[in-house]
């Protein structure tokens, strides 16, 4: 992603959760940033929070809002994300659900997290949107080429198996990692691709 705007290390990074399956991404990357010591916003859409309680049960729900710094209502527009004067490290969409994919794609403003999106778009801040719907139709390709298009950076959920993971926990630290590594975060202990030796 490039930044035309020379941003502040102690800008906050701002985390949005909707209503795609995949809530586990979004704890580990919760953990990551605030061992890293990096001040993270949450918003929650509210398909978003049904999801994360079914997957994570009431104490994972209670571990995401409790270690976010700010919590923002999904319907209030009023909240600092919904200005493009607030400052920023980058917004991270994880899960996004292609409803959010679509509001975003084509400018519709419904909730929080598609204006903040819009805000991002607009002042070229970074934006990474983690979908996740399997199969793709040619609806969903689409709205990801036009929000890829007006500078956002589709990062499917997809986990690797190289690092061989021994759980779920270690596989959606791993993918959390990669993305707070491909925001410019220094992950020490992540696992990496050291290619074969020989042939």
């Amino acid at each position: 992603m490039t930044n035309q705007i020379n941003w502040t290390e102690n800008a906050p990074v701002l985390l949005a959760i909707t209503g795609a399956s995949g809530a586990i991404y979004s704890l580990k990357f919760m953990g990551i940033m605030k061992d890293l010591g990096q001040e993270v916003h949450l918003v929650i859409s509210k398909a978003g929070m049904e999801v994360t309680r079914l997957e994570l049960g009431d104490e994972g729900c209670r571990m995401l809002k409790k270690t976010a710094d700010v919590v923002y209502g999904v319907d209030d527009l009023t909240a600092r994300p919904a200005s493009g004067s607030a400052r920023w490290q980058a917004m991270v969409i994880l899960p996004c659900t292609m409803g959010t994919l679509a509001a975003i794609a084509h400018g519709i403003s419904g909730n929080l997290i598609h204006r903040a999106a819009d805000c991002f778009l607009k002042e070229r801040r970074p934006l990474v949107i983690v979908p996740r719907e399997t199969p793709f139709n040619r609806i969903h390709l689409r709205n990801m080429l036009l929000a890829e298009e007006a500078g956002a950076v589709i990062y499917p959920a997809m986990p690797s198996f190289y690092h061989k993971p021994r759980n779920i926990d270690e596989m959606a630290l791993f993918f959390a990692g990669r993305i707070a590594e491909f925001l410019g975060f220094n992950i020490e202990n992540l696992k990496r691709w050291e290619g074969r030796c020989g042939v």
